[in-house]
């Protein structure tokens, strides 16, 4: 197992009683490669457990790499998230509801989408950059707009799978930060270090 494998718990439950149901984490709580500057050297970026405590999760979406159509949202209880402290952000949804959510879904289910991302906004305020380890550090989230299955995630150590009503277990999912957010990261990464 690499160690941005997280695997559920072993007591875990489905969250929707449907034959359309998918499961994974959006981040987890292991440092990640988030981008490499201009000399090839990584940085690295981590979510902290403790960076949900106040976030405002009130009206969050499920797409395909970010855009488009909205296959559930959490207003109307067809997503669920919740922060596991030992693992990262969970998701779980339900794309029984249309017609565009259960082709989503059969896109998931063949394993042709098997990774995630999320579009989240960081408090830059309370951002640390450590500079011995290279790692870009988040204390606070203030707020999540969307998960997402994703195309060709930015970190491939992510994953979101889809189980029957009789699947017992899911594959390890990890977790991969969205691209625009990613860039807009990095940039104000820069300016506030002076350049990296």
């Amino acid at each position: 197992m690499s160690p941005l494998t997280v695997p559920l718990e072993p007591t875990h439950q489905k969250r929707f009683e449907s034959d359309f149901y998918v499961e994974g984490y959006a981040t987890t709580f292991e440092p990640y490669v988030l981008f490499h500057d201009e000399n090839g050297d990584p940085i690295y970026e981590q979510i902290l457990p403790t960076a949900f405590g106040d976030c405002d999760m009130t009206d969050v979406i499920f797409q395909y790499d970010h855009v488009g159509k909205v296959f559930a949202r959490n207003r109307n209880n067809t997503l669920l998230l919740e922060v596991h402290p030992e693992s990262g952000l969970f998701i779980a949804g339900d794309l029984s509801k249309t017609t565009s959510s259960r082709l989503m879904y059969e896109d998931i289910n063949t394993g042709l989408v098997d990774r995630m991302s999320w579009c989240f906004r960081p408090d830059y305020n309370t951002l640390e950059y450590n500079e011995e380890t290279r790692t870009i550090i988040h204390h606070k989230i203030i707020k999540i707009y969307d998960v997402s299955a994703v195309s060709i995630p930015a970190n491939d150590a992510t994953e979101i799978s889809s189980r029957s009503l009789v699947d017992g277990e899911i594959e390890k999912v990890k977790q991969e930060l969205l691209r625009r957010e990613h860039e807009k990261q990095k940039l104000l990464l820069k300016l506030k270090l002076g350049g990296i």
